[in-house]
């Protein structure tokens, strides 16, 4: 197979982690073991918080050790909060990538990590100490990346800022923009990613975006026509982040977003037969 031309990142974390009614381990195990098939460069496949925030996560320990990676190209993401959770993160044999949010919003750091931006520098500091002591790559989501609900201010200088001291002072490789409730414009999109890639040669840029059925392609194209090759979504378009807002907003369609590199001639590196499956699987996953 021809090396793949983007790198594909499918969320069931992101997915699942607003559910309400706890989805049966083996369930999971079962969707997990579909999406491990179909040629995903990597799975955010869980994540190490309190399971007071996100109960739906609490089993991802036993999930990691249940399913089944024979044969499976695809790397694992999960994500942490804290220090605490990467302790736990980094013991996990089979983890590739430990995920951050870093927010620009005050107030969402605070309502996601429960601590100030200038803390959360902090706390990035040691969580990629401990994912190079532990031989894990770390993946920094710049949450809020296109703007905030709270009034909040947001400027690109100021993304740009701590993404500058990201990749620079601690040498983070992978930065992916997040547009967490949102409410990016194309615009938005294009001018963030025109002026970090060429001026962070040396760190992978990602987008995270979280779309209606009727703007995702718009964000996806300023994305891509603007240099981004890494991707997330999630089968259908399940998911958000229940941190936020009350009323999730979902990731990208990744079934919808494949047809549409496919239909451009894109390689994806894909089994669409293998893809179809995990999407018709996902109705017992989610309800």
């Amino acid at each position: 197979m021809e090396k793949p031309q983007v790198k594909l990142v499918e969320c069931p974390r992101d997915a699942m982690q607003g559910i309400g009614p706890f989805i049966p381990t083996e369930v999971k195990v079962r969707y997990l073991n579909t999406l491990l098939q179909v040629g995903f460069d990597t799975i955010d496949i869980g994540s190490f918080v309190s399971p007071k925030a996100i109960p739906q996560l609490a089993d991802t320990a036993e999930v990691l050790a249940r399913i089944d990676t024979t044969g499976s190209r695809s790397k694992l993401l999960v994500i942490v909060a804290n220090e605490r959770g990467a302790e736990e993160a980094v013991k996990q044999v089979g983890v590739s990538y430990l995920g951050y949010p870093f927010s620009i919003s005050e107030t969402f750091q605070q309502r996601n990590t429960n601590t100030s931006i200038e803390g959360s520098w902090a706390r990035t500091t040691r969580i990629a100490e401990m994912c190079r002591a532990n031989g894990k790559e770390f993946v920094v989501y710049i949450s809020m990346a296109f703007g905030n609900p709270y009034g909040d201010p947001w400027n690109a200088e100021v993304a740009m800022h701590w993404v500058d001291r990201l990749v620079r002072e601690l040498g983070v490789p992978i930065i992916a923009l997040s547009d967490t409730v949102g409410v990016a414009r194309p615009e938005d999109v294009t001018s963030m990613f025109t002026a970090l890639i060429p001026a962070l040669p040396q760190a992978e840029f990602g987008a995270h975006l979280h779309c209606t059925p009727t703007n995702w392609k718009a964000k996806t194209d300023a994305a891509w026509q603007a240099g981004c090759r890494r991707f997330d979504g999630a089968i259908k378009g399940y998911g958000g982040c229940p941190m936020a807002e009350d009323e999730l907003v979902g990731n990208l369609q990744m079934e919808l977003f494949v047809q549409e590199l496919e239909g451009r001639g894109v390689k994806t590196g894909l089994d669409l037969g293998r893809l179809q499956r995990s999407v018709e699987t996902s109705v017992s996953v989610f309800p």
